[in-house]
């Protein structure tokens, strides 16, 4: 008998994505910190590429103040490639985690 297969969307990866990054607690929101318009004008916080059963994600953030953020970017990485693994069934490729600011 085969292994069954998963087929999900790409809108549903962001998602998965996204959820895992917001689960860290040191993640105050995703997005891009600054003036309004630099946030409208930015591009989505969650991006994801798709290729051959691999994910790349690419996820924007503001910090929780107080914590470390190299650490904090490690712990996103990590929770976003045990969600893609474990949940999705794909191969984490990169994860890049860009902190875009520190809020209150």
């Amino acid at each position: 008998m085969s292994q069954p297969e998963l087929h999900v969307t790409r809108d549903v990866v962001v998602d998965m994505v996204r959820l895992a990054a917001e689960e860290v607690p040191g993640v105050l929101r995703l997005g891009r910190g600054g003036p309004g318009w630099r946030r409208a004008l930015g591009s989505a916080p969650v991006t994801v590429r798709l290729a051959s059963g691999r994910a790349d994600a690419r996820i924007v953030l503001i910090a929780r103040p107080g914590h470390h953020l190299v650490d904090l970017a490690a712990q996103v990485r990590s929770a976003v490639a045990a969600a893609l693994e474990r949940l999705l069934g794909l191969e984490a490729g990169t994860v890049t985690v860009i902190v875009d600011g520190v809020g209150g």
